[in-house]
């Protein structure tokens, strides 16, 4: 007393379900392997950043004990921009 309609849909069901799982776990570990190359990446960019910024710092105390409209009108630029509001 099989149902070969119903077996036929489940059966459908459970291949779609299999092939969606074995897309997943693909995206899943080429995004990993994704993060893994750009993480020392990221880290050394960080580190360039985080200089820059210290050296920012280093030249505006500078500024502040002998000023300088040069070293004044420089470090304007290098203020962020306010965003716009809306």
């Amino acid at each position: 007393m099989k149902c070969e309609t119903t077996n036929t849909v489940l059966t459908f069901v459970l291949g779609m379900l299999a092939v969606a799982g074995v897309i997943l776990v693909l995206r899943t570990v080429m995004q990993t392997r994704e993060l893994q190359r750009s993480t020392p990446q990221a880290t050394a960019e960080n580190s360039y950043l985080a200089q820059a910024q210290m050296l920012v710092g280093d030249v505006t105390a500078y500024n502040q004990k002998k000023p300088s409209p040069e070293l004044t009108k420089l470090l304007q630029s290098l203020q962020p921009k306010a965003a716009p509001a809306k």
